[in-house]
Formats: C-alpha cells, structure tokens, sequence
C-alpha cells in the first residue's frame, strides 16, 4: 500500500487537481490568510510568527490543567530528564503572550496589536470540520482592558469573515465575569450538581471538583439532559458591578456599529485564561459544530506565565472551517493569475534563449517558457492551457533577428516585437 497522509491532515493542493475542493485548496487557503492581512493590518496589527512547539509547561499555565486541550488533546513532541516536555501547540494566544513577554514588546506603543496565522495540533476525533492539524487565524491585542478593545476585537473578526463573502454567520456574545464571578458560580453549580453526581459522566464528574463551568459545555447528552432539568441559571446572572458594567459598555459600542449579535448565556470558554467578554462566531451546516471560531478577554494570562499583570483579548477562527463555510454558500475565490507571457522554442537550440528571456522579464512581470521544443500549434495550445495572455514563439528567424512572433491569446493577433521591446509592451497592458 502506497504511504499516505496522516489521519486528521490535509494536503493543500494546486489549482487543476482532480481531487481538489475549496477546503483543501492552496490558493484558497492563502486567499483568507491574505484577506485576514488586509483587514487587520489596516487596523494597525503587526504580522509576528511563534514557533510550532512550545514547552508543555507554557500550555497547562496558559490554557488550563483542567481542560480537554490539556488532559487528552495535545501532542507530546518529546521529553528529556526531570523536564515537562514540549509539544506541539494546541492553540495560539498562549504562544503570542509568551512571546510578548520573553522580547520585551511591552516597549512598542500600546495596545500592542498582533496578528498571525499556521497550523495547531489537537488529538481530535476526525470529523468533518475537526482535523488533528488545523489552520487558523489569530488576532491579539496586549496592553488595554478599555471594553472598545474588546468591540473592536469582535467587528474585526466579523468584517474579516464578510470580507470573505460569507453572509451566514452569527456573533453569539456572553461574559464569564471577573474571577470573584466565576468562583460565586462555579460555587453554586457544585451545590447544583453535587446530589446528582452519579448522573454526571466521567468527565464531568472530574469537572466537578477542577471547573464545574465546564460540565456546561459536556457533549454527553445525558449530562445536557441534567442541565436542562436543573434549570441551570447562567454566568450572566452572576457578573458583579464592573465585569456588568463592562459588559453593557461592549454591547454599546457594537450596538453603535451595526454588528449584529446575539445575546448567549451559556457560552463557557474552554480555557482557563479567559475573563469577562467571551464571543463565538457560527455558521450553520459545517459539520461536527457550527463555531467558526471565537475569542475573548484574558488579563490573567500574562501573568500566569511570569510576567507583569496585562490586560489582554484576543480571537482565532479555524481555516478550514471558513473554507466548508464558503463552499456551502457557494462562494468562488479570484481566479488564479496565469502568466503574462509563456515563450515557446521552435528549435531544441533556442530554448535555452527562450527561458533566457523569460528570465529576464520577470523581474517586472508573470513570465514562462517551455523546458522543450514544440510546434507551432502545440506552444499556442499550452500557452492557453496556463492562461496566458500572450504566447511567444522563437524560431530560426526570430533568433537571427533579436525578435519574439507574438500572439495576444485573447484576440488572435500575431506581431513580430524586438526581444527589447518586450518588457515595456508587456509591462503596460492591462493584464498583469
């Protein structure tokens, strides 16, 4: 049997595969990093890169012991001696504070605004929509507890995603509170579920006692059914005078710019780091869950890893889930750019002086060649076969005369142009 990928990856192919879809599209996926660039870096967020294994220490300090990520996702790279190991990251904000702290970057103007993009690694089950190596989109900001960070935050993911065409979609916004919130909650969801402990499943059990908030977002159906007779009463109920305050202050702002959103209740982050605004972004039909992604406000992490107390937010959407969700729209992406020119040999002894022009073009422009003499009728039909706008043919007569027969593919017409007229007729037609 022939080797094939890992389970839960995907390969990211080129334009005219037979086994290509817009989700594992190369030049799909690079058109959302590039949309994200677009958006982001016009509100003033840098681009910084974070290695792709971190010290598994940084990990549970930063997403918590107590979640899944922790107890059964994340993917040992290797241990040594008496030290914690490191693994492969399971998600990027932990990795970007680090970073924050280690280089100093509190000294740039703040709120230090920070975006990046590349793969996590998780130990899912693979489903549609959930992958063991997946992409995603991160946005950061360090430096301000101002809830207009938090809103801008939330308009920024939606207007990256409508960027992208996508009109499906739904902010769905709660809080978590400020820590003294979430021990008054958690405190009243173990008396809450402490007399049905036996009803609880394993996990949620174990949630219990570590993070009861959790057991409210348990994908055991009989755990959802022991919620849902309890009555449970949500986070919101909960917030004390500023984490409310701050709360109204977000919906405010977004109320004042048109983003639409849906007030949840039962939103409950998966990590530990996070307090007071928590949001997800849905979109229905994409498979295992309709979260795209989601984000909020995490002012312990920083220092949790060590460093000085900063208030920080931020938000991550998942590649590939923007992808299903723009295939199930049926929204197409730009057409890939052939090139400009394709230059064809007549003659085995002229190709070399068909890439040596080719070669030379492209530094102001799209430009290749044939790698072997072909025939009139062949070069054209290659050259529109790469979508070219122009094809070029080099012959005995062309060579002696320093020239190039050139045919515009879109109207037939054929001209003889001087090698050194190339570059300026080229360079200024519309296609490049």
């Amino acid at each position: 049997m022939a080797l094939q990928r890992p389970k839960g990856t995907q390969d990211h192919l080129p334009d005219g595969s037979p086994k290509l879809r817009l989700d594992v599209s190369a030049r799909a996926f690079r058109h959302v990093t590039d949309t994200a660039a677009l958006v982001l870096e016009r509100a003033g967020a840098a681009f910084m890169a974070t290695p792709l294994f971190e010290e598994a220490e940084l990990v549970r300090r930063g997403v918590g012991g107590s979640t899944d990520i922790v107890r059964k996702e994340m993917f040992m790279v290797y241990y040594f001696g008496d030290h914690g190991g490191y693994v492969l990251r399971p998600e990027g904000t932990a990795g970007m504070v680090r970073a924050f702290l280690e280089n100093g970057l509190k000294q740039l103007p703040s709120p230090f605004k920070v975006w990046t993009h590349g793969p996590m690694f998780r130990a899912e089950n693979v489903q549609q929509g959930r992958l063991r190596q997946f992409h995603q989109v991160d946005y950061e900001v360090l430096g301000s507890a101002d809830a207009l960070v938090d809103a801008e935050a939330i308009w920024l993911m939606v207007q990256v995603v409508q960027k992208l065409g996508l009109t499906g979609v739904q902010v769905k916004l709660g809080s978590i509170g400020d820590p003294e919130d979430r021990d008054a909650y958690n405190a009243y969801l173990r008396g809450l579920f402490a007399p049905h402990v036996e009803r609880l499943s394993d996990d949620s059990k174990d949630r219990l006692e570590r993070n009861p908030m959790r057991i409210l977002d348990s994908k055991s159906k009989s755990d959802q059914e022991l919620i849902s007779e309890l009555a449970v009463r949500p986070m919101l109920d909960f917030l004390g005078t500023e984490s409310a305050a701050h709360f109204e202050a977000v919906r405010r702002y977004l109320d004042a710019w048109k983003v639409a959103y849906e007030v949840d209740p039962s939103i409950v982050r998966g990590l530990d780091y996070y307090r007071r605004t928590a949001w997800e972004l849905h979109h229905a039909h994409i498979g295992a869950k309709s979260a795209l992604g989601g984000g909020g406000r995490y002012d312990d992490l920083a220092k949790e890893l060590g460093g000085q107390e900063t208030p920080g937010i931020g938000w991550a959407f998942g590649v590939e889930r923007i992808l299903i969700a723009m295939r199930n729209e049926g929204i197409e992406i730009p057409a890939a750019a052939g090139p400009v020119v394709y230059i064809a040999a007549l003659d085995a002894e002229y190709v070399p002086l068909a890439a040596q022009i080719a070669l030379g073009l492209r530094s102001g422009l799209r430009a290749d060649f044939g790698y072997k003499h072909q025939k009139p009728g062949n070069a054209f039909r290659e050259g529109e076969r790469r979508g070219a706008a122009y094809t070029a043919l080099i012959g005995s007569d062309e060579a002696a005369a320093g020239t190039v027969a050139l045919k515009n593919m879109r109207t037939g017409e054929q001209v003889s142009v001087g090698v050194e007229e190339l570059t300026s007729l080229l360079g200024s037609s519309s296609v490049e």
